[in-house]
């Protein structure tokens, strides 16, 4: 009987210190200093990013915003593959143009959702996966990157007049038209601008997210991640 009880004292006070140790790392990832740890975090992310936007050749190197082509831009560029390789080039040189023009606008937005983390924001980081906190920060401000750059998107494309080449180049196929749906032979300039601005935010997040996989362990560890 005194065995029993004595597996039983040891066993409680193991979930004692377990959950001890889980409340301790909590509170000190929720304090000022687990705060600011995540935000430098997530700002080293940001700025590794935005120097991969700034670099015209780091941009086109740089596979993890090629992964983030979006579908119907993807299928468009296969379609132009069959017919002009040498444009599908330009189009992505023009958009790895427009990315520069775009840091300064994505910066200060990513910047300020960082300095806006909460407590519940960290404890979520704290307590999900990997990529936890990319994914808050994408969630609180992908569609406004997306609406704020699309402006300067659009400008830098239509200053390349790619958006016509491409329209001529596909002119007579109903490529467009199956791909757009009904009679939409052309591909507007909105719309190519919309799918070049997903994109170039979707694959700022990718470079985030690589950032915190590779580093969380080293950087998150004293917080218990």
């Amino acid at each position: 009987m005194k065995k029993y009880i004595l597996a039983i004292a040891l066993i409680t006070g193991t979930a004692a210190v377990i959950t001890t140790s889980v409340q301790s790392c909590t509170s000190l990832a929720t304090s000022d200093l687990g705060l600011s740890i995540i935000k430098k975090f997530l700002l080293n992310g940001i700025d590794k990013g935005m120097n991969v936007y700034g670099n015209k050749d780091a941009f086109l190197q740089n596979n993890l915003v090629d992964k983030a082509l979006p579908k119907e831009l993807r299928d468009i560029n296969t379609m132009l593959e069959k017919i002009s390789p040498s444009l599908v080039a330009k189009e992505r040189e023009y958009v790895a143009e427009a990315a520069s023009y775009t840091v300064n606008i994505s910066k200060p937005i990513l910047q300020n959702a960082v300095n806006s983390l909460n407590a519940q924001d960290v404890t979520r980081i704290i307590q999900g996966e990997k990529g936890t906190a990319t994914l808050i920060l994408k969630e609180k401000t992908s569609d406004q990157l997306v609406a704020a750059i699309a402006p300067k998107v659009d400008e830098q494309l239509n200053r390349y007049g790619i958006v016509k080449t491409i329209n001529t180049a596909l002119a007579g196929s109903n490529f467009l038209g199956n791909l757009l749906g009904g009679n939409n032979n052309t591909v507007n300039a909105g719309g190519l601008s919309k799918l070049a601005s997903e994109q170039l935010v979707n694959g700022l997040f990718n470079i985030i997210e690589d950032y915190e996989v590779k580093n969380s362990k080293a950087l998150l560890g004293p917080l218990g991640k």
